[in-house]
């Protein structure tokens, strides 16, 4: 199996890394996590096209070989999708975001429900601000600190932001950071093995080669108006959070389960770690009987 590069043209011109599986499917836009890049873990094509999807990534703006866009909303990633779809010469295609991508990935079904059929995510964000939502939950009080500087003195949220970047840059870029962040769990199953551990480092790499402002963007971009309601969302939607997510605590995905209209959710054990490893197939399947 071969995944094809290309650069499209973008909202405004701007280019836009696409990668794309050489197979015959129905479309599937992965939305990468956070700070990651268009690189697909070849395990994960491989089993997409075994249910007859035909996965697809991209650099979001700031990660991998794309300019950043600093400013840019949740919502228009709708906008870059469909510059994705029009290049490819898609009318219909699924989403997929994890992690930070999954706000990405509601935001097409929102803002482009008539491109998007349906969409898929797992341990993504809600809306800051949301009523019945503590977004910091279950975090340190460190990081909750973090959340109420970005309101309160954005420069200095900023700045911040940049050192633990640079601090967390090498754990993120080397298999080994992975394996030592993993602790025991690392190389004990399929979810923390020395191969998840090189893609991810590969994804850190990538994710960092700007610099930390694509990584900063889509903190601000998740903590501001989004541009788009997901709860008039009028797509499927299949969700799966686990409870003992630290990375992006539970109860966003329980917001998004209570507000989503019609939405397929799965609330499970599973940590930030495991949930896609755990679910994916599912998810496949699920994605395969809406294409």
């Amino acid at each position: 199996m071969e995944i094809t590069t290309q650069v499209i043209g973008g909202p405004g011109g701007r280019p836009i890394t696409v990668d794309s599986a050489d197979v015959t499917g129905f479309p599937v836009l992965v939305h990468p996590g956070s700070p990651a890049s268009r690189r697909m873990y070849r395990p994960a094509v491989e089993s997409a096209a075994r249910h007859g999807l035909r996965l697809i990534s991209y650099d979001r703006p700031g990660y991998g070989d794309t300019p950043p866009v600093p400013g840019r909303t949740v919502a228009d990633a709708a906008a870059e999708t469909r510059a994705i779809a029009g290049a490819l010469g898609l009318t219909r295609i699924g989403v997929w975001g994890f992690s930070g991508g999954g706000m990405f990935a509601l935001g097409c079904a929102a803002a482009a429900p008539d491109l998007v059929a349906a969409a898929a995510v797992l341990a993504s964000f809600a809306p800051y601000g949301m009523p019945g939502l503590d977004w910091a939950g279950g975090w340190p009080d460190p990081a909750r600190q973090e959340v109420g500087l970005f309101f309160t003195d954005r420069a200095a949220a900023r700045e911040n932001w940049r050192a633990d970047a640079a601090e967390q840059h090498s754990a993120l870029s080397t298999p080994e950071g992975w394996l030592e962040r993993w602790g025991e769990a690392a190389e004990k199953d399929a979810a923390h093995s020395r191969e998840v551990a090189e893609y991810l480092a590969l994804l850190g790499q990538d994710g960092m080669r700007q610099g930390d402002q694509g990584w900063w963007d889509d903190w601000a971009a998740a903590l501001s108006p989004w541009g788009c309601d997901v709860r008039g969302i009028g797509v499927p939607v299949q969700l799966w959070h686990g409870e003992n997510d630290r990375a992006v605590p539970v109860g966003h995905g329980r917001w998004l389960a209570a507000n989503v209209p019609g939405i397929d959710a799965h609330i499970t054990g599973d940590d930030h770690s495991t949930i896609e490893d755990a679910h994916r197939d599912e998810t496949y399947a699920w994605l395969a009987r809406h294409a």
